[in-house]
C-alpha cells in the first residue's frame, strides 16, 4: 500500500525549500496551507499578536511573479516577532500602550527577510517589549506550550517559538538580548540560534546598549535553523552587506553546510556555573540535568573531547547587568502620565532605569565589557561550551509574580541563569532538545562558541541531532 503524500506542515523547512524550488509546491499554496493551520490552531496556543491573511496572501502572489526563485528564502512563509515593525501591520509590542499602533515604516529585520523572498503571516506573540523571558502579556493572551497547554511557551520570543512547535509555521525569526531566542526555543523543544555580535546585518546588537540584542532562528531541525540563519545574514546573496566597520570575526557563512554535514571532532568544556550564583539560591533540575548528562555521554561516545571548565565567580556581574536591563527599558516611548497602562515588572524597570545616573550606567557597562574580556579567554580553551539551556522545566502559565517586580526577576533569573551572560560576552549560541521530562516535554542543553563559532556550533549539533534519534516528534497541539 503506497504511503500518502506528506501535508506541508509535515515537511522541515529544508524540505519545504526545497520543494519551493522545484516547483512542486507554490508560495500560494504554502501560504495558504500555514494560514489554515494559524485558523485551527491558534485558539488554543495564542502564538499569533496579529495574523495578515490578506496581505500575506498578496505578498506570495508577488513573490511568485516578480521574484527571482534563487532567492534564499522564496517563497518560505514565517512571520515577525510583534518587536519587529512592518508598514501597514499592527504593531503592539506586546503593550496596552500602543494598542492600535500601525506604523508607517518596517525595521531592518523585516526588510532583511522580504528581501530573501520570505512571505509574512502576520506578528508572533512577544511579551511587553520583549523584556521578560515568558509571553503572558496583559495586552493579550498567554502563549502556551504546544507539547502542553498549562506551560508557558518562554519568552520574549514565545510567540514564534509556539507557532514553529505546533506547525502554524516552518521556521521563525526571533530576537535574543537575554536568551529570547534560546528561552522559548528550550521550553518548546527547538533549535534555537542567537548569533555572535556583528554576525546578521539586521539586527548585529552593535547598535544596541551593551552590545546584547540580536536576531536570529527559531527551527525544528539544525539544518532548517542554519537555511533561516543564512537567509537572514545575507538576503540578497554572499557576501553580506554590513552596515558597519565592525563586525563578527570568522566565515560569514553560510552555514548550512555545516548543518548537513555535522562534520569535525572538537574539545567541548562542560560549565555550571552562573554569573547570577550569588544573587539568588540558581539549582538545575533533575530534568536539565539528565539531559545536561546525556549530551556529555552523546559527546563522548562520538570522539570529542569533553572536560568541565572551571568556575569563575563574577559578584559584580548582576548588579550590572540589572542596570544596563533597567536603562534599555528607560527608552520606552511612553511619557510618564501613561506608565500605568505598563504591566508592573515594566513600571519597575523604566521607573529605575529613569533614576539612574550617567555614572552608573558607564560604570555597569564598564563591569560588563570586563566580564566579556574574562568569560572569551575562559572559554578559550574549547570549541564550544556546554550548559543545561535552563535550570527548570518550562513554567507552568501564570507561575511568575504578576505584582513583585522584584520578585518576578528573580524568578526568571532562576529559570534562565545560563543565557544573559552569553548576550554580554557577544558569543553565538544554539540550543536543542535532547530529552523529555517523564510527561513527554522535551528538555534542552546549551552549546556556546568562540567569537564566530557558528559552524562549530552547527557541526555539533547536527551530529548530536543524528546520535539521539529522536525523529520527527510532534506535540499534542499538532
Amino acid at each position: 500500500m503506497a504511503e500518502s503524500t506528506p501535508e506541508l506542515h509535515e515537511y522541515t523547512a529544508l524540505e519545504l525549500h526545497q520543494s519551493l524550488q522545484r516547483g512542486e509546491v507554490g508560495p500560494v499554496e504554502a501560504t495558504t496551507h500555514y494560514l489554515d493551520r494559524i485558523a485551527r490552531l491558534d485558539a488554543e496556543v495564542g502564538a499569533f499578536a496579529h495574523v495578515s491573511a490578506d496581505q500575506a496572501l498578496e505578498r506570495a502572489r508577488h513573490v511568485e511573479r516578480e521574484v527571482p526563485r534563487a532567492a534564499p528564502l522564496w517563497g518560505m512563509p514565517l512571520a515577525d516577532k510583534d518587536l519587529h515593525p512592518r508598514a501597514g501591520v499592527p504593531a503592539g509590542f506586546g503593550s496596552r500602550a500602543f494598542e492600535g499602533f500601525e506604523p508607517d515604516e518596517s525595521d531592518d529585520l523585516v526588510r532583511a527577510v522580504d528581501a530573501a523572498g520570505a512571505v509574512s503571516l502576520g506578528k508572533t506573540a512577544t511579551p511587553e517589549f520583549g523584556l521578560p523571558s515568558y509571553t503572558e502579556p496583559a495586552a493579550g493572551r498567554p502563549t502556551r506550550n504546544p507539547w502542553d497547554l498549562a506551560l508557558g511557551a518562554g519568552g520574549s520570543s514565545g510567540g514564534a517559538a509556539a507557532a514553529v512547535a505546533a506547525g502554524m509555521l516552518p521556521f521563525a525569526p526571533g530576537s535574543d538580548g537575554g536568551g529570547s531566542i534560546r528561552i522559548p526555543a528550550a521550553s518548546c523543544g527547538l533549535v534555537g540560534v542567537k548569533p555572535s555580535r556583528g554576525r546578521v546585518p539586521s539586527g548585529s546588537g552593535i547598535d544596541r546598549l551593551g552590545g546584547l540584542g540580536v536576531v536570529g532562528p527559531i527551527a525544528r531541525t539544525v539544518a532548517d535553523a542554519a537555511l533561516l540563519l543564512d537567509g537572514m545574514i545575507a538576503p540578497v546573496g554572499y557576501p553580506p552587506r554590513h552596515p558597519f566597520a565592525v563586525r563578527a570575526p570568522g566565515d560569514d557563512g553560510p552555514f548550512l553546510g555545516a548543518a548537513i554535514r555535522g562534520e569535525g571532532r572538537f574539545q567541548v568544556g562542560v560549565a555550571l556555573d552562573t554569573p547570577w550564583d550569588e544573587f539568588t539560591d540558581i539549582r538545575v533540575d533533575p530534568a536539565p540535568r539528565k539531559a545536561l548528562d546525556l549530551a556529555i555521554e552523546l559527546l563522548d561516545r562520538l570522539g570529542h573531547g569533553v572536560e568541565d571548565v572551571p568556575d569563575s565567580p563574577a559578584p559584580e556581574y548582576p548588579a550590572a547587568f540589572r542596570t544596563i536591563w533597567q536603562a534599555g527599558a528607560a527608552t520606552i516611548p511612553v511619557e510618564v502620565g501613561s506608565l500605568d497602562r505598563l504591566e508592573p515588572l515594566t513600571q519597575w524597570l523604566v521607573a529605575r532605569g529613569r533614576e539612574r545616573t550617567a555614572g552608573e550606567l558607564a560604570d555597569a557597562l564598564a563591569v560588563l565589557s570586563a566580564f566579556e574580556r574574562r568569560t572569551i579567554e575562559r572559554f578559550a580553551p574549547f570549541d564550544a561550551v556546554l550548559t543545561p539551556a535552563l535550570a527548570m522545566t518550562p513554567r507552568p502559565v501564570g507561575w511568575y509574580d504578576p505584582v513583585d517586580a522584584e520578585e518576578n526577576f528573580a524568578q526568571q533569573v532562576r529559570f534562565t541563569p545560563f543565557t544573559s551572560f552569553v548576550n554580554v560576552a557577544g558569543l553565538p549560541a544554539l540550543t536543542l532538545p535532547v530529552h523529555d521530562t517523564d510527561e513527554g516535554v522535551p528538555v534542552g542543553v546549551q552549546l556556546i562558541g568562540r567569537p564566530g563559532g557558528e559552524a562549530v556550533l552547527f557541526a555539533l549539533a547536527a551530529q548530536l541531532e543524528r546520535a539521539l534519534r529522536r525523529g520527527r516528534r510532534r506535540p499534542p497541539v499538532w
